[in-house]
């Protein structure tokens, strides 16, 4: 029998088992960008329909992290996160066996409801695992693991499109969600919470629609016009549920998303920086792919490890930040943070098609040090605001806002791209159904160049895709400016010392152990600060 002076001798095992399954979802974020272009060409996806297949995930995602791990609490933690693994488990077999981009959109989607499940539900395992004087070290463990997913996401994909078919990214996750199934069944123990708020289902079905048709309509809007009917009644729809969401959770006695918090000027200011980096973030990791592939011409894995500048500039940046918080406090680095995301992206969008990619590198580098220089301090900023016993729901009101922000970030600077690409675009010359086909995506266009189009189209394509970034590397940079000066304006200064660790005293806040792209891990603590 194991006491609580008797630690269970099977945790590390169940613990890397953890790790397993949050390094899965970690690449799986990574690694449908460097495969999009290839399977744009082989399923004749227009850039809309790829929107789709990275946001389809996201959105769900966002919508049902909140209510997952309620239902983890209430009817067993162990029991939700071996539902959760199945259905992603399912969801990527299914994209494996996939034959066109509506069934790769469908999978994608039941593998967002299984990482909303997962992803919650495997942190809040550990307390059962390990004691306190552990604890700390396991959540750092699993953090770095969904950590390291960001740089082997680009290159395990890229490797695999270029080894096998492009189901092959989808077909890596099914041993490692199996492992994780089987590590649940024989190593952790079942924990639950009878006493946690039930389930909003209204809430839970008004967050997926409102978000739902928001992304929606951003990403019909070029192909048909802002001005289609169907367009502005989506988006005016999008504004009614989520206007009855946010009322509804006023209402509530136990809100699922407690709108209240953002009262706070601390966590306000500090999510909205934390979201806007997810924004960027995001809309960088789709758009750069097809610039690398199509226009530069680098094969999927030359691709995946060309990211990697960006990606190492942010785990370098967030490591580095704390350091720097405690020297110069939390607004002026999350400022600073921004200002330089925000000149990043303005010297990205001077990027021609004969730049190369020396300079490219040089962007990606200096935008990944400015998305790791501000989003950790702000997402610590964030939670340190809160007092103890809203510090769950203040990390969950966070984690589902910068979901949020990468769903919109995907659809927005997806379809500005789109849009100027389609622009540009020369296909005088070309019969309406090549011209049409060409216009959906740069791939597409190289396509058609190759097949029957004018010698000068690919030509014309790169070019336009590369316009088409131009215009959305100035706004993410105009975005990352504004956001800085609201934050040197409106975010509540914090001493530099404060912001240091005393490791001799006991803390006064809440704390947060996170990655840059995955959840915060919160630790409560006595009482809060405004």
């Amino acid at each position: 029998m194991v006491t609580a002076t008797s630690p269970d001798p099977r945790r590390w095992w169940a613990l890397g088992a953890l790790v397993a399954s949050m390094l899965t979802l970690g690449f799986d974020m990574t690694i449908l960008n460097v495969a999009l272009p290839t399977m744009a060409g082989q399923l004749g996806a227009g850039t809309g329909e790829q929107q789709w297949m990275a946001d389809a995930y996201v959105v769900v995602f966002a919508a049902l992290m909140l209510p997952a791990g309620l239902l983890g609490d209430r009817f067993g933690r162990r029991r939700m996160l071996m539902t959760g693994l199945g259905v992603f488990l399912a969801g990527s077999l299914a994209g494996t066996l996939a034959g066109d981009v509506d069934a790769v959109i469908a999978a994608r989607t039941v593998m967002g409801v299984g990482a909303a499940l997962v992803t919650p539900l495997a942190l809040s395992v550990l307390p059962s695992l390990f004691a306190p004087d552990e604890r700390t070290k396991a959540v750092g463990i699993v953090s770095a693991g969904s950590m390291l997913g960001l740089p082997l996401g680009p290159i395990i994909g890229g490797w695999l499109l270029d080894h096998f078919w492009w189901g092959s990214v989808f077909l890596i996750n099914v041993p490692m969600a199996a492992l994780g199934i089987a590590a649940c069944v024989f190593l952790l123990p079942e924990t639950r919470d009878p006493a946690s708020p039930r389930v909003d289902a209204l809430s839970t079905a008004l967050t997926a629609a409102g978000l739902g048709a928001l992304v929606y309509a951003i990403i019909e809007a070029p192909a048909r016009g802002w001005t289609d009917p169907l367009v502005p009644a989506l988006s005016g729809a999008a504004v009614v549920l989520i206007a009855a969401l946010v009322l509804r959770e006023r209402r509530s006695a136990r809100p699922m998303l407690d709108m209240t918090l953002l009262a706070r000027r601390g966590f306000l200011f500090n999510t909205l920086a934390a979201t806007l980096v997810m924004f960027v973030l995001s809309g960088l990791m789709f758009v750069l792919p097809p610039y690398l592939q199509a226009v530069l011409g680098h094969d999927a894995l030359g691709t995946g490890v060309r990211l990697l500048p960006m990606m190492g500039g942010l785990l370098v940046a967030a490591r580095a930040a704390q350091p720097v918080v405690a020297r110069f406090g939390a607004r002026a680095v999350v400022g600073a943070g921004l200002v330089v995301l925000a000149f990043a992206a303005f010297l990205g969008s001077r990027t021609t098609v004969e730049s190369g990619y020396g300079f490219t590198a040089l962007w990606l580098s200096v935008a990944g040090l400015g998305c790791g220089l501000s989003i950790v301090p702000a997402m610590t900023g964030a939670l340190s605001t809160l007092p103890a016993d809203r510090a769950g729901s203040g990390s969950g009101l966070l984690m589902t806002l910068r979901q949020v922000g990468g769903a919109i970030g995907i659809a927005l600077l997806g379809s500005l791209l789109a849009g100027a690409y389609r622009d540009r675009l020369d296909v005088s010359g070309l019969p309406a159904g090549a011209a049409d086909t060409a216009g959906e995506s740069v791939v597409a266009a190289h396509l058609v160049a190759g097949r029957t189009g004018p010698a000068d189209l690919a030509a014309s394509a790169n070019g336009a895709y590369v316009h088409g970034m131009s215009l959305t590397l100035l706004v993410c940079g105009t975005a990352a400016l504004v956001a800085a000066l609201l934050t040197a304006a409106l975010l509540p200064g914090t001493p530099p010392a404060a912001a240091a660790e005393d490791p001799s005293g006991p803390p006064a806040t809440a704390t947060a152990t996170e990655d840059p792209s995955g959840p915060a891990v919160v630790t409560p603590r006595a009482d809060a600060r405004q």
